[in-house]
Parts: structure tokens; C-alpha cells; sequence
């Protein structure tokens, strides 16, 4: 374990190489609960994402990019301190990491960069907290946060490299109401759904919010060539799962795996797909990898610049993740590690239920279709056996990534896996232990039998 001194913001200048090029340019956009299956560079026959698919065209592409945490708080902290949720304090959502932890915009700025960021970067009007040069519009849904960003690029004359960060609150509920082009389509829905009218139009309107938060990454993307030129890297990703049952607040990989696209001509190693597994808290050590910096020690993301650069295709062996909680409405400690081949997860509380905003706080569509799964379920046993799973979790879970990536079939019950389930679950014990995790719960807890009462009508 690294000693507290080594990451805090009083920590030692990192030094930066001379280079003979100018360093580039860093622009991040991100997109707020979009599932890594829901683009068309991601195998969606729905989704209508063209300005991914162009970028795609020209970049790097992450098959196995991951987050720390699939809520947004306790995920944006991950990626802007370097640090998992138990060693930066932003455990549960809606929480902020430690003042005295060192930050991204820290980083780039001693290497000479302008920071900036609009939108949705950190969480919620936290973003004062981590010291950009300047920022706007963090609130939800905020008109104003993208075209701010443009307007910034626009009158922008600085001669400093500049690091910008844009975050749409894209496909964040609340929904579109007006599907366009989805009106009169019945769309596919995730394996793990009932497939109810009420699904199918809450899909919809899920998918038109995906539409527009690709429309929002066309127009950063544009305006930042038209100023920055060649000199840049993009990076384009989510900072989780979406919001539908299994996603977001879950630890299966519709919960933690993300779309992540890199591009950067001259800089990037484009035109291709990559298999290496990176994560969330890899991207602050990658930046400033580009932006000349030393790699930051006392962290725990390391640079995937190599892969990126062509130099490397694997990255990780592992991934562990984490989900504390979303204030009293989800109160479930989760932890997990991923292989190339297997995930483990271990639901720390099994006695308690899982319930989430989908069934219990969330918006009008989603309130919609999970009433409509729960009368699905009274009579239909598949119905009735995806809403008891939602709900209720064993202990442990088990899954064979390669035979089973929907992570349908929990195989920690098997005797003939019971290595395999041994050797994961001491993985992440280690983990846990390295990274000082408490495993406290946060709120109130449901119990499993409770009712879980609407808290929204």
C-alpha cells in the first residue's frame, strides 16, 4: 500500500520530457449512463450513434473498458483522482473524494495545461471542488453545458495546450418523450428484460437519448478539430451502464462496461479494435502520459498510452469494481473482479434486497415498465424469475465469460467450479484488503422481504 503522504495535492512536482512536437492537446466527452452495447460501434441495431461511428472510423476503439463504479459520483471520482472509491472516500453516490487527494486538473496544470470542463464531468455541482481553471453548467440537464463548451472553444486565444472536458447528462433520465425516429419501431431489448409494450416504449425513449447525446459528441468533436487541429487526442466514453434493470447500480458488465473510443491522428494508433482491458482510473495516468508527465505514483490507474500508441495490446489482468449504494433508495454493497474469462461477485449483504430508482424512485418510464414486469410476473414464470433475480441476490455469483457474457447462468454452486470460485474470491479479498476497504453500508437497508414501496407515484 502507498503511504497517505504520496498521494495527497502537497505531493512532489512530476516532471514532464522535452519533446520536439508540441504536446497535444486533451479533449474528453462523457456521456452520462450510456450502455456499452448501445451504439452501432458496439453491434446496436437500434441505437442511432452516426458521429460515434465516424470517430470509430478513425480511432481506437475498447472492446473492454471498464468503470470503478457504476454510479455517477463515486465512477467520476475514480477516473478524476487515479484512486478506487474505498482509497478516495467517494463511496456511495452523491459523495465527494477527500479535499487533501490530489486531482487531475493538478496534474495537467503543473505540466503547463489550461483546464476547463462543462457539463457533467464530475458529479453535480461538484466540479468547483476539483480545480479547473474553469468550468460551467454542472447541474442536471443543464441547456447550456454543451453550447458553453463550443462558445469556449470558439473564443478561446490561449497559446497554453488545453485539457477540456465535456460531459453531456445524455441518456441520463428523465427520457425524451418524443421518440422521432423510433415511433413506429419495436426495438430490441437487453437479454435480461420482459418484454412488455411498456419495455418497448421505454426503450424508445432511452434510445432518443442516446441520439442526442451522440449529436452533442459531434458537435465537441467538430468544434474542438476546427480550433485544436491535428493536435489532439479524443477520447469519447460513459461513465457507466444505462438505467434499466442489470445496468447501472449493478456490477454485471451492463452495470461497469463502457464504449470508449480514442482518437488522435499522428498521436493515436487508429483504424482498429482493441481487446486490452483498461479502466476508468487508468485515464488520469494516461493524460498525463500524452501530456509529457511522469507517471503519477501513490495512484492506482497506470497509463494505457502504450496501447493507444500501438505499442502494447494487453493492458490489465483484472478489474475489481465497486457499488456502495445511491442514498436510501439503493442500499447494496456490491463488490467484484473481472477476468478475460470469469467474474465473481460478492453481494456483501444477500439478506437484504436489491432495489434501485428503477423500481423505486426513478422516472415516469421507468416506474412504467417495471409495474408493467411486475403483472408480467404474476402469471409468466421467465417474468417472475428476471423481477426475483433483480431483487434478491445470492451471496456469491460465478459466470463464464466466454460461454455465458450475459452472465446468465451463476455457476458458484457447481463442485466442479469450486477452484475457480476459490481463486476468485481470494483475488478479491486481496484487493479489498490493499485498498482499505471498510465494506460499510451506507443508508438504510431493505430487507428482503420488505416491500419496496414506491417512494415516487
Amino acid at each position: 500500500m502507498f503511504s497517505r503522504r504520496q498521494f495527497l495535492a502537497g505531493m512532489p512536482a512530476i516532471a514532464w520530457s522535452q519533446r520536439s512536437t508540441p504536446r497535444p492537446n486533451l479533449v474528453v466527452f462523457l456521456a452520462d449512463d450510456h450502455g456499452y452495447l448501445d451504439s452501432s460501434v458496439y453491434g446496436s441495431k437500434d441505437a442511432l450513434t452516426p458521429h460515434m461511428d465516424r470517430i470509430s472510423k478513425m480511432g481506437l476503439v475498447f472492446s473492454n473498458a471498464f468503470v470503478a463504479s457504476p454510479s455517477c459520483a463515486p465512477s467520476r471520482a475514480a477516473f478524476l483522482t487515479g484512486l478506487y472509491p474505498a482509497r478516495n472516500g467517494a463511496e456511495a453516490n452523491h459523495t465527494r473524494p477527500k479535499a487533501e487527494i490530489r486531482k487531475l486538473p493538478s496534474y495537467l496544470k503543473e505540466l503547463g495545461y489550461e483546464t476547463a470542463a462543462f457539463g457533467k464531468v464530475s458529479h453535480y455541482k461538484y466540479t468547483a471542488d476539483y480545480g479547473f481553471d474553469s468550468f460551467g453548467h454542472d447541474t442536471i440537464h443543464d441547456p447550456e453545458a454543451i453550447s458553453s463548451a463550443l462558445e469556449f472553444l470558439a473564443k478561446r486565444e490561449a497559446s497554453k495546450p488545453l485539457a477540456l472536458f465535456v460531459g453531456s447528462n445524455w441518456p441520463h433520465v428523465p427520457w425524451p418523450t418524443e421518440v422521432g425516429k423510433f415511433e413506429s419501431t419495436r426495438v430490441t431489448l437487453p437479454v435480461k428484460s420482459v418484454g412488455t409494450s411498456e419495455s418497448n416504449e421505454a426503450r424508445k425513449q432511452y434510445l432518443a437519448a442516446v441520439a442526442n447525446m451522440d449529436a452533442e459528441l459531434g458537435k465537441v468533436y467538430d468544434a474542438a478539430r476546427a480550433k485544436l487541429g491535428r493536435n489532439m487526442v479524443f477520447l469519447q466514453t460513459s461513465d457507466h451502464g444505462a438505467q434499466w434493470p442489470f445496468g447501472k447500480w449493478n456490477l454485471y458488465d451492463t452495470g461497469i462496461r463502457t464504449p470508449m473510443i480514442a482518437s488522435g491522428p499522428g498521436i493515436v494508433t487508429g483504424g482498429r479494435r482493441t481487446n486490452a482491458m483498461v479502466q476508468w482510473i487508468d485515464i488520469l495516468p494516461t493524460l498525463v502520459d500524452f501530456a509529457g508527465g511522469a507517471a503519477p505514483s501513490g495512484i492506482d490507474g497506470k497509463s494505457f498510452a502504450p496501447v493507444l500508441r500501438g505499442r502494447a495490446k494487453q493492458h490489465r489482468r483484472e478489474i475489481f469494481t465497486a457499488h456502495s449504494g445511491d442514498g436510501n433508495v439503493n442500499v447494496y454493497p456490491i463488490r467484484s473482479v473481472r477476468t478475460e474469462d470469469w467474474k465473481y461477485i460478492r453481494n456483501l449483504h444477500p439478506e437484504l434486497q436489491h432495489a434501485t430508482h428503477t423500481n423505486r424512485n426513478g422516472a415516469a418510464a421507468a416506474i412504467k415498465y417495471w409495474r408493467s414486469w411486475e403483472r408480467a410476473a404474476e402469471s409468466d414464470p421467465k417474468a417472475r424469475a428476471l423481477v426475483e433475480a433483480y431483487k434478491y441476490r445470492p451471496a456469491e455469483e460465478l459466470y463464464d465469460l466466454r460461454r455465458d457474457p450475459d452472465e446468465l447462468v451463476n455457476l458458484a454452486g457447481e463442485a466442479r467450479h469450486a477452484s475457480t470460485l476459490a481463486q476468485m474470491s481470494s483475488r478479491l479479498d486481496g484487493w479489498l484488503k490493499d485498498t482499505g476497504d471498510s465494506l460499510k453500508v451506507f443508508g438504510t437497508p431493505l430487507p428482503r422481504g420488505a416491500e419496496a414501496t414506491l417512494m415516487r407515484k
